[in-house]
């Protein structure tokens, strides 16, 4: 069907005037969300409850201001006259609810509502009730003008009837686009999947697979480790379950918080936009760095000291180090009481520790029951004597100094800073509380070389701040989150993992990974040992091997690296069929500078990001390089960018439309595990990939 087909005008026509009165309602909902803020401030309730009321119209009138500007629906379902509860209704599909009035029906309905599920889970196998999808085309960049609407495109997948303009399918096409193994055959839908990417993630709401709608309608009950082959959108899946999650379970989710963990801070900027996009804004991105950090980093350990760090064995020396300050009492205790004075017996007061201990609460808690049980024997003798006592009474025993003294004594207060140090600073600390857990080269590796006067003036590296989060959650355990989603899993060390565990005790993970592309030293293998450090040992792990970011040949590419890496996954498959790779070999060492110069001109050629990433120790001279010939580059932070300078290093997470890669041999030969590194550059590539090497290429 031609753009110039009056039936394709008159459902345009149509559509536009329905987004012209979607746009009329989204700004109707913003000025009665304001209303409601002034409104509310003047409601006649308690401080307390007219303060909570208030703070959440405030956010609810500044999530719709906040909103981004863009199309305000992507998609339409329109039910078969016999399709159960929604028969004979259509309903168009957005980033989120607008309505005229909220006892009206929606002009748009949210992607997460359950009706929206058809428009991503309908096939000709299984219809749902739904007989035509409808998908919209939008110019690229539009920020919403209904002007901008420029094409649809219509899935008759229950043999329903044509829409009230007659219009089918634009070309003809039928719904093969969920049978598991075909491309999609919706140009728009295509067209949106290879959009050039250029500034920060864009969300996937409109171009959600069955697949992944599985696992973003998951129940929030539920764990999930997503193995992820590149380009299979397991980051987008983490975050539109986030979004799910927010929607569906608004209360507990609120209540508990939501934390998104990504691995580093360019990472987080990436997709920090994906969110509020989809309406959702408060939610809490960050690094488990930032997450964990009572200091900064000031002190860099060596490889071998940081691999004891992280391992799980840390935790039980840790455990008995503190633990290991709790000691016996060989005197009775004696608390003045006027003219009389109680007394509890050493071999009773030393029952008390000893009961306390095994019940194993944290310390903190551990040391206040012991203070509380002493307490309570020597109440019991007061009351036998003298008759009931008051809590008065029982509040001034407790803060007595004798009682006082013997809790300093059996169950000393202390700080984390203060048992890591000394761990780390005495050698015979050490070997007591590693007796048998390490041996005697590993002790020594962790070991600071320079002891610190005091707690107060040491340097803690990145690996200390964790073996801190250990003791600290002994002491007291953190207030843990509703969900945790955690992205790169796969690079975190037993250690680290349970520094997350403690923060979603009682809450559920999305736990997105690919075993491929793990690069620290502590890289999971597996994911049964990583879920059990977790604290989530029955989350299903759920593979996804489909791709739709990285084309078809680089895929291909890819995967005969994978042969050469030590984990077991399956390899992915591409959708995409029209991207390009291109091995560039040069005779010499010094002709490989120049050639990338020449290959980042052939980039911009094209449209697109171009991103060109090298081992760490090469970037600087090949941003000189490009920059020397009339080049502008930036760094991987700056998002938006048209070329970016990218250490292999950084490069996880981050896609580009054009990506060269300057001497694969250099990424692999840079760190222990640097062909996980290299298979992880070789995958940042949306539609072009182009290698430039002199030496003998690893695969």
């Amino acid at each position: 069907m031609t753009s110039t087909d009056p039936a394709l005008a008159r459902s345009l026509t149509h559509e536009r005037a329905h987004h012209d009165a979607c746009r009329a309602g989204l700004a109707a909902m913003v000025d009665g969300a304001e209303e409601q803020v002034v409104t509310g401030e003047d409601v006649s309730a308690s401080g307390a409850d007219a303060e909570v009321l208030g703070r959440q119209l405030r956010g609810q009138a500044r999530d719709l201001r906040e909103l981004p500007e863009g199309p305000l629906f992507f998609g339409k379902l329109e039910f078969a006259p016999g399709g159960g509860e929604h028969a004979g209704q259509s309903y168009h599909i957005g980033r989120l609810r607008i309505t005229e009035h909220p006892a009206a029906p929606p002009l748009v309905v949210d992607w997460r509502a359950p009706v929206s599920r058809a428009f991503y889970q309908a096939s000709a196998r299984d219809p749902q009730g739904v007989a035509v999808r409808r998908r919209f085309g939008w110019a690229p960049g539009s920020r919403g003008d209904s002007a901008d609407l420029t094409g649809l495109e219509d899935e008759h997948i229950g043999g329903g009837r044509p829409d009230r303009d007659g219009h089918r399918d634009e070309g003809g096409r039928g719904d093969r686009s969920h049978e598991g193994t075909s491309v999609p055959e919706s140009r728009i839908l295509t067209g949106e999947i290879e959009r050039p990417r250029v500034g920060p993630m864009r969300d996937i709401a409109a171009t959600i697979q069955p697949e992944q709608d599985h696992l973003v309608r998951g129940d929030l009950a539920m764990s999930v480790c997503v193995q992820g082959a590149p380009g299979t959108g397991k980051t987008a899946v983490g975050l539109h379950r986030a979004a799910y999650l927010l929607y569906t379970h608004p209360q507990r989710i609120r209540r508990g918080g939501l934390l998104i963990l990504g691995p580093n801070p360019t990472f987080l900027a990436y997709i920090a936009e994906v969110l509020p996009a989809l309406g959702e804004s408060g939610v809490r991105q960050s690094t488990l760095g930032d997450e964990i950090a009572r200091h900064p980093v000031t002190a860099l350990d060596d490889e071998r000291a940081a691999a004891v760090k992280h391992d799980a064995r840390m935790a039980e020396v840790l455990r008995r180090a503190l633990y290991g300050n709790i000691g016996t009492y060989a005197d009775p205790l004696v608390v003045p009481d006027g003219s009389y004075r109680w007394r509890v017996s050493a071999e009773e007061l030393n029952r008390i520790v000893d009961g306390v201990r095994a019940e194993e609460p944290p310390y903190g808690i551990g040391r206040e029951r012991v203070r509380t049980r002493a307490v309570r024997r020597l109440r019991e003798q007061a009351e036998w004597r003298a008759g009931p006592q008051t809590n008065a009474w029982a509040r001034k025993v407790s803060g007595s100094r004798p009682v006082g003294s013997y809790v300093d004594a059996v169950w000393p207060r202390t700080r984390p800073e203060e048992v890591l140090a000394r761990l780390l600073t005495d050698a015979e600390a050490l070997a007591g509380a590693a007796d048998g857990l390490l041996d005697a080269d590993e002790q020594k590796a962790i070991l600071w070389a320079k002891p610190p006067r005091s707690y107060k003036s040491a340097r803690w590296s990145a690996a200390d701040l964790v073996l801190l989060d250990e003791v600290a959650g002994l002491v007291e355990h953190p207030e843990g989150y509703g969900h945790v989603v955690v992205d790169e899993a796969q690079d975190l060390s037993p250690m680290e993992c349970r520094a997350i565990a403690r923060r979603a005790p009682f809450g559920s993970l999305t736990v997105l990974g690919d075993l491929a592309q793990g690069t620290t030293p502590w890289a999971a293998r597996e994911w049964g040992e990583l879920l059990g450090h977790l604290g989530k040992p029955d989350a299903a792990v759920v593979p996804l091997t489909i791709g739709f970011r990285v084309p078809e040949a680089v895929v291909g590419l890819a995967n005969r690296l994978l042969a050469r890496l030590d984990v077991r996954v399956p390899p992915a498959r591409s959708l995409r069929r029209d991207g390009e790779l291109t091995v560039r070999a040069v005779p010499d060492a010094g002709d490989v500078l120049p050639a990338t110069v020449d290959a980042v001109r052939g980039a911009l050629a094209h449209e697109g990001s171009i991103g060109v990433i090298a081992a760490d120790p090469d970037v600087g001279r090949v941003r000189e390089a490009l920059r020397a010939a009339g080049v502008e580059t930036a760094g991987p932070e700056e998002l938006g960018a048209r070329v970016a300078v990218v250490p292999a290093t950084l490069a996880k997470g981050l896609e580009y439309d054009h990506v060269v890669a300057v001497e694969p041999a250099a990424v692999a030969e840079a760190e222990a595990r640097g062909l996980h590194r290299l298979y992880v550059v070789l995958t940042r590539a949306v539609s072009r990939l182009e290698v430039v090497h002199a030496r003998p290429l690893p695969w």
